[in-house]
This record gives C-alpha cells, sequence and structure tokens, in this order.
C-alpha cells in the first residue's frame, strides 16, 4: 500500500489492509512519520509481522512478543521484563533483522552491557548482567519456537553474569520476641508481624488476607492470593506459583490473637483486606523502628520467612513438611537452605563403618565354617 502526506503539518502515514487470524479483513493506520522514507519503513516492519516473517527486525517482533507473552503474566513481571527489553537489548539491537543477529552481535552487545555503569558509577551486578541475558535468550527462544526462527544466537554465544550468592539473614527465636516486644504498642503491626514470622509467609500474601482466609475453628489461614501496587492502584492476583496456593495450619496462640485483631475493626466485611493500612514502605518502616528499640540486626521482611523456615529446620522438620508450609518444593528448601540442616556426615560414616563390620565378620565365620 502506498504511503501518505497530510498537507496540514507536513508528516507521513502510512495505511495497510491486512487479515487478521480469524480471517477478517482489517485496516492499519500508522501516523506521524517525519519522512515518507520512515513511513514506508513502517509498513514493510508490519507486513513482515502479519506474515510471521523472520526477516522483520528485532524491534517489530518485540511488538508480537509483548501480544503473545503479556495476557499470560502477571503484570508486575511483564513490567520487569519490558523495562529489561526496552532499555537494554532495543536500543543496541532493536533495528537489526532478527534472522541476521548472530553470536557474534549477542557477544559485542554482552561487552557493551559489561561496560556499563550505574549512576554511582559502580558496573552491573552479575546477577543482573544474567537476567538481561536471560531476557534476549527468551526473545530468540519465542521467535525459534513460535516463528520458525532456526537457531538462539543468545544461546550460542553462551551467558554473561552469574548467580549471586546473598548472604541468607534471619533472626532466632530469642530476636524475634524482642523484636515483638518492642513493636506492641502499634497493634496492627505487631499482628502483621506475628503472621510473617510464625506462618512464613510472603510479604504479598499478608497484605491480600481478608477475615475470610482464618477458620479459626480448624485453626487453619488460607493462602491463595497476593497483594500488588502497580501503577497508583491496588492489585489482588495469585500467589506466586502453584504451590503457592496453600492452607497453613496455625498455633493456637496465633488464632487467639488474630481474633483479637479483627475486633479492632468496626465494620470489616469478609472479603475486605485486613492490613490495609499498611504497605511495604510501612512494614519496612516499622521493622526498623522495632529494630531499634529492640536492639537488634535489622533484617528484610523477607528474612522474616526465611527465619521461619531456619527455625523448623532447627526443630528438626523434614523439607518436604517445610516446603508444603511455605509454599516451596522441597528441593529449593534442601538447595536454598542446606547449610542449615544438620551434618549427617559424621552419622553416615559411622553406619558404614558398622555396616562393613558386618559383611567382615559374616566373611570371617564363611570361611571357618569352610575349613
Amino acid at each position: 500500500m502506498p504511503v501518505y502526506k497530510n498537507e496540514k503539518n507536513g508528516t507521513w502515514y502510512a495505511m495497510v489492509r491486512y487479515k487478521d487470524w480469524t480471517g477478517a479483513h482489517k485496516q492499519k493506520c500508522q501516523r506521524g512519520f517525519a519522512t515518507r522514507r520512515e513511513a514506508l519503513e513502517w509498513e514493510a516492519q508490519f507486513k513482515l509481522q502479519k506474515t510471521a516473517d523472520i526477516d522483520m527486525t528485532l524491534e517489530a517482533f518485540y511488538e508480537l512478543y509483548e501480544q503473545d507473552v503479556r495476557p499470560r503474566l502477571k503484570e508486575n513481571t511483564w513490567m520487569t521484563k519490558q523495562v529489561i527489553i526496552e532499555k537494554k537489548i532495543l536500543p543496541y539491537l532493536g533495528k537489526r533483522k532478527l534472522s541476521e543477529i548472530t553470536a557474534k552481535d549477542v557477544i559485542d552487545w554482552q561487552n557493551a552491557m559489561m561496560k556499563l555503569k550505574k549512576p554511582n558509577g559502580e558496573p552491573l551486578s552479575q546477577c543482573y548482567l544474567k537476567t538481561i541475558h536471560a531476557e534476549l535468550s527468551a526473545l530468540f527462544n519465542h521467535a525459534a519456537k513460535y516463528y520458525e526462527l532456526h537457531i538462539n544466537p543468545a544461546r550460542n554465544a553462551g551467558c554473561m553474569g552469574q548467580e549471586e550468592n546473598k548472604e541468607m539473614s534471619f533472626w532466632t527465636k530469642e530476636e524475634y520476641l524482642k523484636f515483638a516486644e518492642a513493636i506492641m504498642d502499634r497493634p496492627i503491626s505487631y499482628y502483621a508481624f506475628e503472621i510473617l514470622y510464625w506462618c512464613g509467609i510472603r510479604e504479598g500474601e499478608l497484605l491480600a488476607l481478608t477475615p475470610l482466609d482464618f477458620n479459626f475453628e480448624k485453626a487453619t489461614l488460607r493462602i491463595n492470593k497476593s497483594y500488588q501496587r502497580l501503577h497508583g492502584k491496588d492489585v489482588i492476583t495469585t500467589p506466586k506459583t502453584k504451590k503457592s496456593n496453600r492452607v497453613i495450619k496455625m498455633p493456637k496462640f496465633l488464632c487467639e490473637e488474630m481474633k483479637d485483631c479483627l475486633k479492632m475493626f468496626y465494620d470489616i466485611q469478609p472479603t475486605d483486606r485486613i492490613f490495609q493500612s499498611l504497605s511495604k514502605h510501612v512494614l519496612s518502616t516499622e521493622m526498623e523502628r522495632g529494630c531499634k528499640v529492640a536492639g537488634i540486626k535489622k533484617i528484610r521482611i523477607h528474612d522474616l520467612r526465611h527465619s521461619h523456615v531456619s527455625f523448623l529446620i532447627n526443630k528438626g522438620f523434614t523439607a518436604l513438611e517445610i516446603g508444603n508450609r511455605v509454599g516451596h518444593e522441597s528441593e529449593k528448601i534442601t538447595y536454598r537452605y542446606a547449610h542449615l540442616f544438620p551434618n549427617k556426615q559424621d552419622e553416615m560414616a559411622d553406619f558404614l563403618d558398622n555396616e562393613r563390620g558386618i559383611d567382615a565378620n559374616d566373611d570371617k565365620e564363611g570361611k571357618q565354617d569352610v575349613s
């Protein structure tokens, strides 16, 4: 289709007719191009998109990728991907044809990423470099799986960066009890931290809780949603993973405390958020205040979850039992908290010594019988 000039303001626009996925005839108009060449380039890329031709640019393919992938992800997950792709990938490779990007191009891009600096002058972290490479590889994987791209050049180029093993912080039970006493002057904060520590739930799961999630007769707490603040609005989503949908058995003292908590509200409805007066920022501020008053080390809100897990490990519960409670696969519990589980190496060696001794005695007795 030809492109046209808007005589009123001197800009160019393109009109394209095409069939959508249902076979219906559609028309697309894109305005505001400064030159005729820009309008023609847009028209060419749009046609390539509609025919799923891998000769389209990576920038054009990203639009298809967004249409395919975004509806299947949580909004906050997509926002993370979007920032990385639009800030770290498209400015470097966006104008290149999808089919012509090579492993060497990816290596050159990696080198450019490794030279970037944060506002404070520090290089990008190894973990972040690994993350942005994974997003580029995800783009190519999608093109290979659904648009017949023959190879993933990001995979051939090899990864950059590496996962950082951050030191895991947690409180002992004694430290938490000091903290809890220090924040009792603000009951709503106290009850929130009690649930975080004694149930090991995530911050977003806490902020999404409603009275309907508590069953005091069975002493259980249902986790089936999470709270997010996105684009200035309160958003309730599904939990982080399928495993995160769970029912937690509460200790009796926590049941009594939460009954008292709900009595604080004059007219709370079954589906109202209990902790809507709190936010992640407020919880962090309360954490800092409580640590200062109690005279204990400051940890992150999420570290209360680590504290719960480490406490249960110390009391002898298995990775499977703990994983079911906190919404993790047992393999992940074993991997992340391996250093906290009791060391069984000596016990294993003693067992093997004993077994070998039994076998040796059997051999001796056998030889005596033969003679």
